[in-house]
């Protein structure tokens, strides 16, 4: 038997405007993962990919079709509800930092917590970094971390609290290829088993690492 999807995108659609004229930006996506899997989506600048990622998160509505996470519901609700889903079930990792440079790396990992639905102990977020092999930067300030360090880093803070759905947005951009092939490692084994993680990546290593692939061109899946 088929286990649930984890995420389920079904019939995705988005326009904007430009100069007058409406763009499709996506058109009819469609998208599931079931618990353990991990997909990268590829395609060139402009396919539609960050758009797809907005969706999922929860950060913009579809103006046809609906997010599913977890069986429930994400798209066309309140900001609220989606601020709350995001809280309790996904995880979002993007190329550049979005650590808080005042807070040291632990600090980072606590701020991160504080918007989860169940706040990690101070003990769980010291074993998150040991296994994302920070646990002797802890104190550390953003700064003064290496790029491969400052990756890593993001990735602790995208899963704490353990999100049901990890979505990375060119995770391994700014990082050497050793560099690239721990993190792939690191987003493999700390990928809670129940969960399931959407890359979006022009990297050939990354695309390989992934249990399926699926490319976007001019806003459809192929």
């Amino acid at each position: 038997m088929t286990p649930a999807p984890v995420l389920e995108a079904v019939g995705l659609h988005r326009f904007f405007r430009r100069a007058g004229e409406e763009v499709a930006a996506l058109r009819d996506v469609a998208l599931a993962l079931v618990p353990g899997e991990t997909v990268a989506v590829i395609g060139p600048s402009g396919s539609g990919k960050s758009t797809l990622l907005n969706l999922l998160a929860g950060l913009d509505d579809p103006d046809g079709g609906f997010v599913r996470i977890d069986g429930r519901l994400l798209s066309h609700q309140s900001a609220s509800h989606q601020a709350r889903m995001r809280g309790e079930l996904i995880g979002v990792l993007t190329q550049s930092s979005g650590l808080v440079e005042h807070l040291d790396v632990l600090g980072n990992l606590r701020l991160a917590a504080s918007y989860r639905t169940e706040p990690s102990t101070r003990a769980e977020l010291v074993s998150l970094l040991e296994s994302t092999l920070l646990g002797d930067r802890a104190g550390a300030r953003p700064s003064t971390l290496s790029g491969g360090e400052t990756a890593r880093a993001n990735l602790a803070v995208a899963l704490t609290g353990a999100p049901r759905v990890l979505l990375a947005d060119e995770p391994t951009a700014e990082v050497s290829s050793g560099e690239e092939a721990v993190l792939l490692d690191l987003l493999r084994t700390l990928q809670p088993e129940d969960g399931a993680t959407v890359i979006v990546t022009h990297s050939p290593a990354v695309a390989r690492a992934a249990d399926r692939v699926v490319e976007l061109v001019d806003g459809r899946m192929s």
